[in-house]
C-alpha cells in the first residue's frame, strides 16, 4: 500500500512545516520502519505531498499505521487530504 498525503502551505511557513515534517518522518520511520519523501508541485509551490510507499501489513497494521500517519499529522497544524493506492 502506498499512501500519499497532500495540503497546501503558503510561502512563508515552508521553512517551519519543513522541519516539522522531517520530524514527522523520523517518528514514523521509528516505529514502522518506513521512511517518508516530500515534494512539491513543479507548477505550484504551495501544494506539497508526503509519500510513504511499500507499507505493508493486515488490516490492523495499516489501521495502526493510518493511526499514527494522523495523530502525527495533525501535529503540522494543516488540512491535510490522505490517499491510498495500491498496485494494480
Amino acid at each position: 500500500m502506498n499512501y500519499y498525503v497532500y495540503y497546501k502551505i503558503a510561502p512563508e511557513r515552508v521553512a517551519q512545516i519543513g522541519s516539522q515534517v522531517q520530524a514527522l518522518f523520523r517518528k514514523i520511520e521509528e516505529q514502522t520502519g518506513i521512511r517518508g519523501r516530500w515534494m512539491h508541485r513543479r507548477d505550484d509551490p504551495t501544494t506539497y505531498m508526503e509519500v510513504y510507499e511499500g507499507v505493508e501489513g493486515d488490516d490492523e497494521g495499516l489501521a495502526a499505521f493510518e493511526a499514527l500517519l494522523e495523530r502525527e499529522g495533525a501535529k503540522l497544524g494543516i488540512a491535510r487530504k490522505v490517499e491510498r493506492f495500491v498496485c494494480a
